[in-house]
């Protein structure tokens, strides 16, 4: 048992629970708030959704989470707000009062956690005044899963919160004094069960050593399914998402190359802004990389220490030659990207090694990318197969070309022979049939619940097809992108 302290709808609250405990269970559990429902356990639906706030210049900017999926222990110092703490004085919160006026609800259930991802975007129109897209508002609502009544009620109260009259609650800007906040590490040198949440790299590669058995939580997007869906126990856990070195995005020279050095704690909406600036294909990716509330907790550098053949980020990096850079208490050491997948599951990091951050390379001159996710469900899905392209046209000749697949093979990895079939060839339809072929040479992919080995294969073969017919027409695209308002 660790000590948690944390505000829970502007009262402050101290928590005693193991380290396996999500914020879902510490609410309905322990804390006997039982407007957030479970669902589906994983992340999925929603119903689960809260708010945290973390301070910012004297405001707490609040974004959606699903408690399900959550570790408690990461409301240490935060503030927590849940369905129960909208209203003030008998007043509902805008997002409650335009969905009773919509007709948002029926059964009932899954409208808590609506309600919450409604207070986040209402709360961030208020702080942040701008335009309320259709993109914005799809993003916003992504992640949750009505089953009864239908998304034109719930989007109709989306689009009129904004015009009811409100007047911020000042607790919703309450912060916890330092003095309430255990910062005390866990003792990580016994084997029962502990919760350690360093605040360096330096205290989490000396963590790591003393205890490599222990597992790293940064998001808990993937890991956490292992406790809600395996029943598998977490008991000894290292939370990296209060590493400060984790934590930044620097631009940044690096063998002559200019780039950014994105830290492993980074989370996907924070690095929206500077993928939309410089690689709009990756940032277009993220759209339907989870939901909003999967994006405000996932980490690039937890997706690439997942070493899944089908994360969504991998491929693109690859494509990109993306660097990572492993420390432990020895110092530090720089890898490529495809270097450090070596088998399913496996990769270079070794025992007492973290990732603390990746190196994305600019790109330059007339440097292009492009990436295609194929997937069951347009958002909030995992790959069946994903596809990144970069390169360069000079004078219809392709230079500088690398291919990358996630979903071909154990690992994520790149194309060699396609990418050698085009290096230096005209934009031909048989240059391209050439590097169609030469993924037979590249890959023999597995068939599973996503697609068979012949899926695959083909489904490939086509995004090379679909980046012919880009090249071919560039005044127009080929196919739809997933969201085409």
């Amino acid at each position: 048992m660790a000590t948690i302290a944390f505000l829970l709808n502007g009262t402050p609250q101290r928590c005693d629970v193991s380290p396996d405990t999500s914020i879902l269970t510490l609410l309905r559990e322990h804390l006997a708030q039982t407007g957030t429902k479970e669902g589906c356990a994983s992340g999925d639906c929603g119903a689960c959704t809260v708010a945290i706030g973390e301070s910012t210049t004297g405001t707490q900017r609040y974004t959606s989470a699903n408690a399900c999926i959550t570790p408690a222990h990461q409301l240490q110092g935060r503030h927590l707000v849940t369905v129960e703490g909208l209203s003030e004085k008998g007043h509902l919160h805008p997002a409650q009062e335009a969905m009773i006026e919509c007709h948002g609800s029926q059964c009932g259930f899954c409208t808590p956690g609506i309600v919450m991802s409604l207070f986040t975007l209402h709360s961030d129109l208020t702080q942040r005044p701008s335009p309320l897209t259709p993109e914005r508002l799809e993003a916003a609502l992504g992640g949750n899963l009505c089953r009864c009544t239908g998304y034109r009620p719930i989007r109709d109260a989306a689009l009129s919160m904004n015009a009811i009259p409100y007047q911020r609650p000042q607790w919703f800007d309450a912060t916890l004094p330092d003095s309430e906040i255990d910062t005390q590490p866990s003792d990580s040198s016994q084997t029962v069960a502990f919760f350690a949440q360093p605040a360096s790299l330096a205290e989490l590669a000396q963590l790591r050593q003393s205890s490599p058995q222990a597992r790293l939580v940064a998001g808990g997007t993937d890991l956490w399914l292992e406790s809600t869906q395996r029943l598998a126990p977490l008991d000894q856990l290292i939370d990296v998402s209060r590493v400060a070195e984790l934590l930044t995005i620097e631009e940044a020279q690096l063998e002559n190359q200019t780039g950014w050095w994105i830290g492993a704690g980074v989370t996907y909406t924070q690095l929206e802004p500077l993928f939309e600036a410089h690689f709009p294909a990756f940032a277009h990716l993220l759209h339907r990389l989870g939901s909003q509330q999967i994006r405000n907790r996932g980490t690039l550098g937890g997706n690439i220490a997942n070493a899944s053949p089908i994360g969504d980020t991998p491929p693109v990096l690859l494509a990109l030659g993306a660097q990572v850079e492993l420390a432990s208490v020895t110092g530090k050491r720089r890898l490529a990207l495809e270097d450090f997948f070596l088998d399913y599951k496996k990769t270079a990091l070794a025992a007492d090694e973290v990732i603390s951050r990746i190196f994305i390379p600019q790109l330059v001159d007339s440097s292009q990318l492009r990436v295609w996710k194929l997937s069951k469900r347009r958002e909030d899905d995992i790959s069946a197969l994903l596809g990144a392209f970069s390169y360069r046209v000079e004078q219809n000749v392709l230079r500088d070309v690398r291919i990358a697949f996630g979903g071909m093979a154990a690992t994520p990895r790149r194309a060699l022979a396609a990418e050698a079939a085009l290096e230096g060839s005209a934009i031909t339809r048989e240059a391209f049939r050439a590097a169609q072929q030469a993924l037979e040479d590249d890959f023999q992919p597995m068939s599973d619940v996503r697609g068979s080995q012949h899926y695959r294969q083909q489904a490939a073969q086509n995004l090379i097809e679909r980046l012919y017919l880009s090249l071919s027409a560039t005044d127009q695209e080929v196919m739809l992108h997933a969201y085409a308002h």
